[in-house]
């Protein structure tokens, strides 16, 4: 492949060498604002569509009389599947794409989806289609600053920061939530991201915000009335709301995961298969609208909405905040809202499931307030002197729904607590928001976010794939030169090496380097702070923990992190598996870090096979990666004086996100990610050969 070109920003950089942090503060807030601008675009285009649709063609041709709704949907279809095609990136929600770039490709978008993406969510959104605009800005938001990130020709971290940023704006663009911005880019998309990082993602949170509302207004997505708590024993009844939401949301995940993978299997061309859904969303529409037959319809009005234009449409039809602002204002059916909770999931499914682009943040809040409206309705009735008004049980159902199908309780609240600016309702918020997150989790391990990309092998935690970590055994990063000490030795001489290493623990061993247990600096300090004097008599096996959790060597890291996320431990031993509990190494939260840099190379060229990462199929050469430790002989050393064995090669070097082709006077540093490749015999016995390196000569 040629190489790219410099592009005049890289050079600029280059030439002039800003400040990191002035630089990524600089971006981020030109990315902010560029997310805020494309969002209003986005919005207003969304309203031309609609206005186009339903009020300017039934106008035009009244004879369509309520057909409109079938045809309006098919219309924005059939010129959506283009789009599609052009870039298959602004099919349906668009964040799993977001994190597949992030987790796989860098951060890296092609920068045609942006614009796909305005064009087709609007022909979606405006012609009736069940989705959000949420979605669809996260993902013109994200694809802005992986564009900018890929101008500049900056890092795989930097880059992934500036989607990062775009995300957040998309957030705050849409809701006029700049807070619940930030925060969604954390909690569902970046996962570790770094407080260095953080700063960057306010701003551009806040430049988002600014421009939206310069040209939107500061009203948010909707208005929401202020409700009071009611009775302190109204929390037993958000707390049920919380865990029906949790039950509603899994159907609701169901739902369109069922219908994504019925478009994907329908023997039709995907040219026209966000047709064939709205053909469905078009028949659904038509049944349950006012339909004329002499007197006065099938069904009652009630089951569209009138917002002045010249022809209402079904409340399961586009966003939904209009009538999410009737129900919060209360007067609406019981029997209507239990019908829309599940017409509106319904809905949706057809419409993303066929590939159309839109979002999925707006259907969960809306599936929210009508769950929280039926709710509300019931616990008025039966227990009115505790429960409260029905409309504080709709804001606290659209926290729990996002909570429960996004996996992101932070998100939810702060999102519903921003719109509502109501402090008075943040304790059932939070209560209900954190029962619906953790019940779902429980019952249905994927997000309505996590679950395509599980289809696809990809396991999204934390901002990585977890399948990659599968493939990564614990031997390939653990630190085989481990300092221990024995269960027998006096507490001065622990204190000294502590001083002599500046360790915060050692493994405990007895005779044979059978492990034994674990002591840490703390336990020394636990110890000396009950002040009994006598800390000096004691031995290593009086403070130290017996019998630690370890790890086999042949175990996958996958393995390494479950252990130590429980009791969010540094580090763990590793001991041999023929059961004599020998101690053969240590594996630590760097080591892990670099164990994913080992899986992304072997991922990205292609050798996965089951769960393990292997050797390329081969009984005599094959490829290998590994990580160089720090306490590894061969750190700092040129390439040109390694002592590899005669039919082996080094291929290439993985450093800080880059691959690096190795030339002699290329020096080898701790994290390195070696590639090799040669005879397996002579690889097996490789780190013999680099821990044998000659350390580097003062004078050269």
């Amino acid at each position: 492949m040629p190489r790219k070109p410099k592009t005049v920003f890289s050079r600029l950089i280059d030439r002039f060498s800003p400040p990191v942090g002035l630089l990524l503060l600089i971006l981020s807030a030109v990315v902010g604002a560029g997310t805020g601008l494309a969002a209003v675009v986005f919005i207003k285009l969304i309203a031309v569509v609609h206005t186009f649709c339903f009020t300017t063609l039934p106008e035009l041709f009244p004879a369509f009389g309520p057909w409109v709704f079938l045809l309006a949907p098919i219309g924005g279809a059939l010129l959506i599947g283009p789009l599609i095609i052009y870039a298959k990136e602004t099919k349906s929600s668009g964040v799993p794409e977001v994190m597949q770039a992030l987790i796989l490709h860098g951060g890296r978008i092609r920068a045609r989806v942006a614009g796909t993406k305005i064009i087709g969510s609007a022909l979606c959104i405006g012609s009736g289609g069940s989705a959000g605009r949420e979605g669809p800005i996260v993902q013109i938001g994200a694809s802005l600053g992986s564009a900018i990130g890929q101008l500049f020709r900056l890092s795989d971290d930097r880059i992934r920061n500036l989607l990062g940023c775009g995300t957040a704006a998309g957030i705050a663009a849409a809701f006029n939530t700049p807070i619940a911005g930030v925060v969604f880019s954390i909690e569902v998309l970046m996962g570790n991201l770094q407080v260095r990082s953080f700063g960057n993602v306010v701003i551009a949170a806040v430049a988002g915000s600014i421009v939206s509302r310069h040209f939107l207004g500061s009203r948010p997505a909707f208005a929401v009335p202020l409700h009071a708590f009611g009775s302190p024993l109204a929390i037993f009844f958000y707390l049920l709301l919380g865990l029906l939401s949790a039950l509603v949301g899994i159907m609701f995940i169901k739902m369109l995961s069922r219908s994504e993978s019925f478009f994907e299997n329908l023997a039709c061309p995907q040219l026209l298969k966000p047709a064939a859904g709205a053909v469905l969303l078009g028949l659904l529409g038509l049944l349950f609208t006012a339909v004329p037959t002499g007197n006065g319809g099938v069904f009652p009005q009630l089951f569209t909405v009138d917002v002045g234009e010249a022809l209402a449409y079904p409340h399961f039809y586009s966003q939904g905040f209009v009538f999410i602002e009737s129900v919060l204002h209360g007067g609406i059916p019981f029997w209507l809202l239990l019908l829309l909770l599940f017409l509106k999931p319904l809905a949706t499914a057809l419409t993303l499931g066929s590939g159309s682009p839109g979002g999925v943040f707006g259907p969960s809040l809306f599936i929210g307030a009508m769950l929280g409206g039926c709710l509300g309705i019931v616990f008025k009735n039966y227990f009115p002197e505790i429960s409260g008004e029905p409309g504080a049980y709709v804001l606290v159902g659209m926290a729990a729904m996002f909570a429960a199908t996004a996996r992101a309780p932070l998100t939810g609240m702060l999102t519903v607590f921003e719109l509502s600016n109501d402090y008075l309702m943040i304790l059932p918020i939070m209560v209900a928001a954190i029962t619906a997150s953790y019940f779902a989790s429980w019952l249905h391990p994927e997000s309505i976010f996590t679950i395509k990309l599980a289809k696809r092998g990809i396991r999204f935690y934390e901002g990585r794939d977890m399948d990659i970590m599968q493939g990564v055994k614990v031997e390939e990063v653990m630190r085989t030169q481990v300092i221990s000490v024995d269960k027998d030795q006096p507490l001065p001489e622990l204190m000294a090496l502590f001083q002599e290493t500046n360790l915060v623990g050692f493994p405990v061993v007895t005779q044979g380097r059978k492990l034994w247990g674990i002591i840490t600096l703390q336990d020394v300090h636990r110890a000396q702070s009950q002040g009994d004097g006598l800390v000096r008599d004691l031995k290593v096996a009086d403070l130290a923990v017996e019998g630690p959790i370890s790890v086999f060597p042949d175990e996958p890291i996958w393995v390494a992190i479950q252990k130590m996320s429980p009791r969010d431990l540094a580090r763990l031993p590793v001991i041999s598996r023929d059961g004599s509990m020998r101690l053969v190494g240590m594996i630590s939260r760097s080591d892990i870090l670099r164990a994913y840099d080992v899986g992304v190379v072997r991922k990205q060229r292609g050798q996965i096979m089951e769960q393990q990462t292997t050797l390329r199929s081969s009984t005599e050469t094959g490829f290998v990666e590994f990580v160089l430790n720090e306490d590894d002989s061969c750190c700092n050393v040129s390439v040109k004086d390694l002592p590899l064995p005669q039919h082996v090669n080094l291929v290439s070097i993985r450093r800080e996100g880059k691959t690096i082709i190795p030339r002699g006077n290329h020096q080898l540093l701790p994290g390195d990610v070696l590639t090799v490749f040669g005879r397996l015999e002579e690889i097996n016995h490789l780190k013999d050969f680099l821990n044998s390196c000659p350390l580097p000569s003062p004078h050269e």
